[in-house]
């Protein structure tokens, strides 16, 4: 799976080449009856189902902002060749009409995992006040709660049928500070530049306003429709993690409602705990965020990229080729400076995509000059593909939109008339909106396996991994190497440990076109080629496990099906989160799939079980 990366306008990597068949997820389970004397959400139609005249009592709370939701599907289920099908065809694969729409999600499901289904009603909250009113609602008549900002997430969190959403889209504001000091700690925080972003706001949005406007950096996402709040609160790594830290790790403040209806301003001197469990704890577990506010970070000199694709002409020569590139990883670029990824391809091909910052044109390419004579020397073994390319560019102009919309095929811009000009996306991250995946995961790599001892079997697993499936380490989603102040401030967030220690995350993936097209009249899916991927994509990872069994996974790019999660997901973190659940939400209001507190709940959400 292609992974997100700035590297689509920095070198001008192609787009993602070719979508799959039309594919149609198996759909959730239906839920078992609830035992007797269970806890049980009510769904509509049920007794206790609000009525309309509570309904229009939470419409009035919220200022009009309740919509009953709609089966995005209808025109096409109604008219499959219609012009309104046909129109609804062509927006689904753009992200910014998916943000626009209560009733959508940038994921359209997972193959026998998970299909994207609208809640019955959703407050377009427009303030906490609007939060608040929808958390009490759903408290007070027992229905299920969802929260989506940008619609991101891979296992399906931010969509469940019959429940009431609460979408924060329209909280988009963005605040900068030259001295901002966290709320009931003046004199014991030293005031410091930051910004203030609305729990709805995307990333390449506030890229604009903090980069391409103020001159400043902010650690957070690739992809540029990635929710702020929902990257932070599952931990978030930039392209630079290594120099600037995780975005958890640079949170200095957050507003969250939670599960008491209770608005709470919370940081390192008020409500610490809970602070602390929104640091990479799991988005939509502990409250629903409606502002956060982070460090910012003076720019570098420059930022730049690197980008070369070598094919080895026979296995042996791929395993000498992995080992070699970890050998001179280790030895030249294991450092604040890099990030980014390296893709292992079947048939033997390896592809490089990093960046760097803080190094001009020049230092880059020597950086790289060792690996590439090593690759020439044995013309042989080996064909360079695409030539080394290394390319240095002023800082402020990573994420200017007038200036990405200027190159032909790095972005796709939203194509509806007055759209924002920076309603754009990498043209290599097109392919997400409205993705439908059919395997995954991810472990964290210990910087001991890069040791000379200790390279050879990482290399072997690599390699064995490769002849499964493709895959691609992210560097920059490993904190080894940073800066020891980085690896500090992450340490006190609820990460997983492992992450502190690891040189990079690997992780590996498959996906097709949308089930939701398959689904409609006349389409029928072949299921067998998705399985296989996932097939695939498990090998690969059974292959890491071999090597380092107790591997650490990302929890916002994991496996749905991941077994022991708790341990893999936050490590000897999980217990204090536990003790956080506890105390603000004891009923389980917010229960996500594979969440903190989840255990206690069946599958949909609905039961009480434990």
């Amino acid at each position: 799976m292609k992974r997100r990366t700035v590297l689509k306008w920095l070198a001008g990597a192609p787009a993602f080449a070719t979508l799959l068949p039309d594919l149609a997820a198996a759909g959730q389970a239906a839920a078992a009856p609830a035992p007797a004397g269970r806890f049980r959400r009510v769904r509509p139609g049920e007794p206790g189902w609000p009525s309309p005249t509570e309904w229009d009592g939470l419409k009035r709370r919220v200022g009009g902002h309740l919509q009953q939701l709609t089966d995005p599907l209808a025109a096409c289920r109604a008219v499959p060749s219609g012009a309104a099908c046909a129109e609804f065809r062509a927006q689904v694969r753009n992200p910014y009409y998916i943000l626009d729409h209560a009733n959508l999600t940038q994921a359209s499901g997972w193959l026998d995992a998970w299909t994207s289904q609208p809640s019955a009603y959703a407050v377009a909250a427009r303030s906490a006040a609007d939060v608040a009113a929808a958390v009490d609602f759903a408290r007070e008549h027992r229905l299920r709660l969802v929260v989506k900002g940008a619609g991101h997430s891979y296992q399906g969190t931010s969509c469940a049928p019959d429940s009431l959403l609460v979408w924060t889209h329209a909280m988009d504001d963005i605040t900068l500070h030259d001295a901002f000091v966290p709320r009931g700690c003046a004199g014991r925080v030293a005031p410091q530049p930051a910004v203030s972003v609305g729990a709805g706001q995307v990333w390449g949005h506030t890229y604009n306003a903090v980069t391409t406007k103020a001159g400043r950096y902010v650690q957070g996402g690739g992809c540029m429709t990635v929710g702020v709040a929902g990257l932070v609160s599952s931990g978030g790594f930039g392209s630079w993690s290594k120099n600037y830290g995780t975005a958890a790790a640079n949170l200095l403040e957050a507003e969250v409602v939670t599960a008491d209806g209770k608005v709470r301003v919370v940081n390192a001197c008020s409500d610490p705990e809970l602070f602390w469990a929104l640091k990479g704890g799991g988005g939509g577990s502990f409250g629903v965020i409606t502002r956060l506010t982070l460090r910012t970070h003076d720019l570098p000199a420059a930022f730049g990229s690197v980008n070369a694709t070598v094919q080895a002409h026979s296995e042996a020569a791929y395993r000498r080729l992995i080992e070699r590139f970890l050998a001179h990883y280790r030895e030249h670029l294991f450092n604040p400076q890099w990030g980014e990824t390296v893709r292992f391809q079947v048939r033997h091909k390896l592809s490089v995509s990093m960046v760097f910052q803080g190094l001009d044109q020049a230092a880059a390419t020597a950086a790289w000059k060792p690996f590439m004579d090593f690759v020439q020397a044995r013309s042989g073994d080996y064909t360079i593909v695409a030539p080394l390319q290394v390319m240095a560019i002023p800082p402020r102009a990573i994420w200017d939109p007038q200036v990405l919309r200027k190159i032909p095929g790095l972005v796709v811009a939203d194509s509806r008339p007055g759209a924002p000009v920076d309603n754009i996306v990498w043209a290599g991250d097109a392919f997400q909106a409205s993705q439908f995946i059919h395997g995954y995961g991810s472990a964290w790599l210990s910087q001991a396996l890069l040791a000379p001892g200790r390279r050879g079997a990482l290399a072997n697993a690599l390699f064995a991994a490769s002849q499964a499936w493709g895959f691609a380490l992210h560097f920059n989603k490993g904190l080894a190497g940073a800066i020891p102040a980085r690896i500090e401030a992450a340490r006190d967030t609820a990460t997983n440990p492992q992450v502190l220690d690891a040189f990079a995350l690997l992780i590996t993936g498959s996906e097709g076109v949308p089930p939701m097209l398959a689904r409609i009249k006349g389409h029928t899916p072949d299921l067998a080629p998705a399985r296989q991927q996932a097939a695939a994509n498990r090998q690969v990872m059974e292959a890491v496990y071999r090597l380092i069994p107790d591997a650490g996974s990302y929890v916002s790019e994991s496996d749905y099906f991941l077994e022991d999660w708790q341990r893999r997901f936050w490590g000897p973190n999980h217990a204090r989160l536990q003790q956080v659940k506890q105390r603000y939400d004891p009923d389980g209001l917010f229960t996500v799939h594979h969440g903190v507190g989840s255990e206690a709940w069946s599958a949909d959400g609905f039961t009480r079980i434990a």
